[in-house]
């Protein structure tokens, strides 16, 4: 009996899972419900669409997690990292992209890949797969699963959770007061990738007071607990204390203007395009009404005549309690031919979606191919993502690449840039054992 595997859902996570199959020679479908239809948050019918930021954030392979996970990803053949790495705009030290063009990428390698059949339609309830079969499952449906579809995967795993991820504003570039604005990367990394919005302490807390007497869209009161702490919303940070933007998203550590002086605190602007016609408010998802942010945000002197091309939005996102229902590798406990992958499972942010995506395509194909198995362990940032999410805990939350999963290095650096590059090693010999 000939393998095959379904992949639900044309995201990061299901597009890198559906590529990774289909160019190992295994029979792979992949169903995607755009362009017939449209979450809240999706506008493009493209594959690999990304809704939030266009930053993949750093890609210091050994100063940040999140690095080393894409370096581990490329080592391992990862098409997602591909296209972000061909598509790339300048942003410093982080892997941004032309969200257009990485769309298009994506697409464009999902089209012309043999062995893959791509199918639009909705996929409304859990397509039946026998546990001994010569067919898998892959769920990839991401954190704005249909409500059709979500009901069916909870009434099938036995309960999940939800919470609320908020995006930030794009303004037109040629809209912000350069006058009031300098360009530069934080400590002096990049290239002038950033635009930096300065505010002094009279401007900036008058900012906040305006930002935390601003208007709000209504969350019904099962949502108010539910926004997760990597992406908090700019007014929810302010309302734990007047200077804690300071210390957090208006950071001015690092970054100094044409005078070389450090301003009291500093938005900084990142390119959405390679062109540089565009850039979105870094750190500042929001949940504010659209007229109370374009109101608010004027009071940053730079952007007070900005143009908005897209304004702040909040949107629904759902993930399963992977531990209770996933194996190490993503299987399901009550049926090893469905798998999940993407933020569904728990990890957050893009790069950690896809990785999952294409650690699921990894383990079954090793598992279809009879080939030697991957045992990705916590010396491994891939690794770490596979235990975090299959290890019971009390109080499951989503979880980004982070130095503090990995497993601890044999002998005690005190140095934090020593010891991080020790992990970094240590990784990176680690995948290059198992490719």
């Amino acid at each position: 009996m000939e393998k095959e595997v379904i992949v639900i859902g044309g995201g990061l996570a299901g597009s890198e899972a559906a590529y990774y199959l289909a160019s190992h020679g295994i029979k792979t479908t992949l169903v995607e419900m755009k362009p017939k239809k449209f979450t809240p948050a999706h506008e493009s019918a493209n594959y690999g669409e990304l809704v939030c930021s266009n930053s993949l954030k750093s890609n210091d392979v050994y100063a940040n997690a999140c690095g080393l996970l894409k370096e581990e990803m490329r080592k391992l053949g990862s098409m997602i990292i591909e296209a972000a790495d061909a598509t790339k705009v300048p942003a410093g030290a982080a892997l941004a992209v032309d969200r257009e063009k990485f769309s298009a990428y994506i697409t464009e390698k999902l089209q012309n890949c043999p062995n893959l059949t791509l199918v639009n339609e909705e996929v409304k309830s859990i397509p039946e797969i026998e546990k001994e079969g010569g067919r898998y499952l892959i769920i990839a449906t991401g954190p704005l699963t249909t409500e059709s579809l979500s009901e069916d995967i909870l009434q099938k795993t036995g309960g999940g959770l939800h919470f609320y991820d908020a995006s930030a504003p794009i303004v037109l570039a040629e809209s912000v007061d350069m006058t009031s604005a300098f360009t530069g990367d934080r400590y002096g990394k990049g290239t002038g990738d950033y635009i930096n919005c300065p505010m002094n302490k009279e401007e900036y807390y008058a900012f906040v007071d305006a930002l935390l007497a601003a208007e709000r869209v209504e969350l019904h009161e099962f949502e108010k607990g539910e926004i997760f702490e990597g992406c908090m919303p700019i007014e929810v940070m302010a309302s734990r204390g007047r200077d804690t933007l300071r210390y957090g998203t208006l950071k001015p550590v690092g970054l100094a203007d044409e005078d070389g002086k450090r301003p009291y605190a500093v938005l900084q602007l990142r390119k959405e395009n390679e062109e540089g016609t565009t850039y979105n408010l870094v750190g500042f998802q929001t949940n504010l009404k659209f007229p109370e942010q374009k109101r608010v945000f004027s009071m940053i002197p730079a952007l007070k005549n900005a143009d908005y091309l897209r304004y702040g939005v909040m949107h629904r996102n759902t993930y399963i309690q992977s531990p209770d229902v996933l194996n190490r590798d993503f299987s399901c406990k009550n049926n090893k031919n469905v798998f999940f992958a993407g933020q569904i499972t728990g990890v957050e942010g893009y790069v950690e979606s896809a990785a999952s995506g294409l650690l699921a395509a990894i383990h079954i194909t090793d598992e279809i191919l009879g080939r030697g198995t991957h045992v990705f362990d916590e010396r491994t940032v891939c690794g770490a993502l596979e235990t975090h999410i299959s290890t019971p805990v009390k109080d499951f939350q989503p979880m980004n690449a982070n130095f503090g999963i990995l497993s601890s290095l044999p002998v005690r650096i005190k140095d934090k840039k020593e010891r991080y590059r020790a992990l970094a090693e240590r990784a990176l010999a680690c995948i290059e054992e198992m490719k």
